[in-house]
C-alpha cells in the first residue's frame, strides 16, 4: 500500500507556536495540563482510545477528511453500541458526550483510493485535513486509523465536475426547532437533550427531499457553530428526521493558537468561502434563519460571490422564537441583491417560492 506524506500546511503540527500575551499562553499552558490530567484520570478508569469519523466531501482530485480521537468509556464487545460507535453515532446523550478526553496532535493515518496519508490531529483531537485523491464520483469510503484504537470509516461524497448545484443549511432554528434562549442554546440541546427531544422544522425534509429529486448530485453541507461532541446526536436526528445525509462543518470549543474564543461566524465564513474555492463552477442553495447571523453572513457572501449563489433561503422565526433568539437580525430586505431571497417560517413556503424561481 502506498504512503503519502501530507503537506505542512495542510496538517496541524503538535509544536505550532501559541501568540499572544503572557496571560494568553498561561491559559494554553493550564488547558493543557487540565487535558493532561483528564487523560491519566481516563485512562485510569480503563478509557479505551476511540478513532471517531465523519461523513466528508471532495473532488475528483481531493477529499476533505474529518474525524476525531478520543478516549471513551468502552461499550460492551458486540453490543449494538460498539456498532454504532465504529461511525461515530453511538447513543450517548446530552453531558455524555463531554466525558471523552480528546487525544491531542496524535498521528492518524487516512486510507483511501489505495493510498494512505498520514496526518496530525489538532489540540482537540480533530482531523480537518485536505487529501490528494484520483477518485471517480459519487460515494467512496475513507478508513482512518491512530495508534492504539480500531479503524473508523467514513463515506466520502466526490461531486462530479459536472455538478452545478449544492446545498448549505445551518442547523438550529433552521432544520430543527430549538424554541430556547440564545444564551442556553447551545447548553442545553448538547448537555441535556438528546435527538429524541428535537422537533424538526415543518417541511424541510420534504423540500430537502425534492431538492435532491431535482439535482441528484448535489452535495448537502450542514454548516454549524455547534460543537463536535453533538455530531453523534445531530447526526441521529437528521437521520430520524429524513433529512438528507451529509457533511457537518462544526466547532471546537476551547482555546485556539491565537484566540480566546472560537468565532461561530468566522467559522460559517471561512466554511463559505472555502466552498466557493474548492468549487468555483458550482453554485450554492443556502438555508438558514432571520434569528441569528445567517443574513448578515449571507449576505456577505452574496456581494462577494454573487456567481456563486443560487438562491437564499431564511426560515422566518415566530413572534416567540425571535423574542428568545434576541430579535430579528434583518429586515429582510434585499431589493439591491443580485441573487434572490427567500423568506418562509416553514419548507412548504420555501419550496413554493423555489419553484417559482425554477431551482426546484
Amino acid at each position: 500500500m502506498e504512503l503519502a506524506s501530507q503537506e505542512p500546511a495542510q496538517q496541524p503540527q503538535p509544536d505550532k507556536k501559541v501568540s499572544g500575551s503572557q496571560a494568553f499562553r498561561l491559559a494554553h499552558w493550564v488547558s493543557d495540563s487540565v487535558n493532561h490530567l483528564r487523560l491519566k484520570a481516563a485512562r485510569r478508569w480503563k478509557f479505551s482510545p476511540q478513532t471517531i469519523a465523519y461523513q466528508g466531501y471532495g473532488s475528483t482530485e481531493w477529499v476533505r477528511v474529518l474525524g476525531r480521537v478520543l478516549l471513551t468509556s468502552k461499550p460492551t464487545p458486540g453490543s449494538r453500541a460498539e456498532q454504532a460507535a465504529q461511525n461515530g453515532n453511538q447513543n450517548v446523550r446530552g453531558w455524555r458526550a463531554f466525558t471523552s478526553v480528546p487525544i491531542q496532535f496524535v498521528e492518524v493515518d487516512i486510507e483511501i483510493g489505495g493510498v494512505t496519508t498520514r496526518v496530525h490531529a489538532d489540540r482537540g483531537g480533530i482531523v480537518d485535513t485536505v487529501v490528494p485523491v484520483s477518485l471517480t464520483p459519487g460515494w467512496h469510503r475513507a478508513v482512518l486509523r491512530a495508534e492504539g484504537t480500531e479503524p473508523a470509516e467514513a463515506m466520502i461524497y466526490v461531486i462530479s465536475p459536472d455538478t452545478t448545484l449544492g446545498i448549505v443549511s445551518d442547523i438550529d432554528d433552521t432544520i430543527m426547532v430549538t424554541a430556547l434562549p440564545r444564551p442556553f442554546l447551545a447548553l442545553w440541546n448538547t448537555f441535556v437533550l438528546n435527538e429524541r427531544a428535537r422537533m424538526a422544522t415543518p417541511g424541510m425534509a420534504v423540500l430537502m427531499d425534492r431538492l435532491l429529486v431535482e439535482h441528484p448530485e448535489a452535495p448537502v453541507i450542514y454548516l454549524s457553530t455547534g460543537p463536535w461532541n453533538a455530531a453523534p446526536t445531530l447526526a441521529r436526528f437528521i437521520t430520524r428526521n429524513m433529512y438528507p445525509s451529509g457533511t457537518l462543518l462544526l466547532t471546537d470549543w476551547g482555546l485556539t493558537h491565537d484566540r480566546w474564543f472560537r468565532s461561530g461566524q468566522d467559522h460559517k465564513r471561512r466554511n463559505l468561502e472555502l466552498l466557493a474555492k474548492e468549487f468555483p463552477n458550482m453554485r450554492w442553495l443556502l438555508f438558514g434563519d432571520n434569528g441569528q447571523h445567517d443574513e448578515a453572513i449571507y449576505s456577505q457572501f452574496a456581494r462577494e460571490h454573487g456567481d456563486r449563489v443560487a438562491a437564499i433561503g431564511i426560515r422566518q422565526l415566530s413572534t416567540g422564537e425571535a423574542v428568545l433568539a434576541g430579535g430579528h437580525s434583518e429586515n429582510g430586505d434585499h431589493t439591491g441583491s443580485s441573487v434572490p431571497w427567500v423568506y418562509s417560517p416553514d419548507g412548504a413556503g420555501m419550496a413554493k417560492r423555489l419553484q417559482e424561481l425554477e431551482i426546484l
